[in-house]
């Protein structure tokens, strides 16, 4: 099946923010987005939900950290045609990983979480990993991709060093300090993905308590 002929997770954008709508990142810790994505969710089909800014689709997205070096996973996506399908992300850099929510992640109790993990399992080698936090989220309007997308920040800390990309879509993966990370997005040679740029901040706040 033609993945735009999918039916993917979608949520009203009103009845998602009420009267909350932010941009760029808000912490776990404030409004409970968690609980109205799971209460006001449906699926819709992808190629139309991708046109309509009324409906959010809500993404897992996963940031993964070494527990010993304090190293996040970071990649490049692919640039070559056929590896890689998503135009608009092409040869970017990441370090967040995830994907829609199909309905095929309804069978478990949490739909997010469980598409968190199925993303988690199909692109990357990872020997273990520690119970998934939920950060925060991310919504970015300011351009047509965010208008119609809505991210679920999930951190997953793990002991493996040896993480590494599970397909060719990814042409480079494994592990940067934060140092590296604002290097790449300082490089004005290098693209890289807008809400890996939006998750940075929140990120080494993460890092940084977890050294105390």
């Amino acid at each position: 099946m033609n993945k735009m002929q999918k039916k993917i997770m979608v949520v009203e954008r009103e009845k998602l923010f009420c009267s909350d709508s932010f941009q760029g990142f808000a912490p776990a810790d404030g409004v409970d987005y968690y609980s109205r994505i799971r209460e006001h969710y449906r699926y819709h089909v992808r190629g139309e939900a991708e046109n309509r800014p009324d409906l959010k689709q809500p993404i897992a997205y996963c940031l993964i950290a070494h527990r010993a070096s304090r190293k996040i996973f970071a990649y490049q996506r692919s640039s070559k045609q056929g590896d890689y399908s998503e135009k608009r992300l092409m040869g970017k850099w990441s370090w967040g990983i995830g994907g829609h929510i199909d309905q095929i992640d309804a069978g478990g109790k949490d739909p997010i979480q469980s598409s968190m993990l199925r993303e988690v399992q199909e692109e990357i080698h990872i020997a273990g990993f520690e119970q998934p936090q939920v950060v925060g989220y991310i919504n970015d309007d300011e351009n047509t991709v965010g208008q119609v997308h809505f991210g679920v920040l999930f951190l997953l800390w793990t002991d493996d060093e040896q993480v590494r990309p599970n397909d060719r879509e990814m042409s480079w993966g494994g592990f940067k300090s934060l140092a590296e990370l604002e290097e790449i997005c300082a490089d004005p040679q290098l693209s890289v993905e807008t809400w890996s740029s939006i998750s940075l901040e929140p990120l080494r706040t993460l890092i940084e308590s977890s050294k105390r």
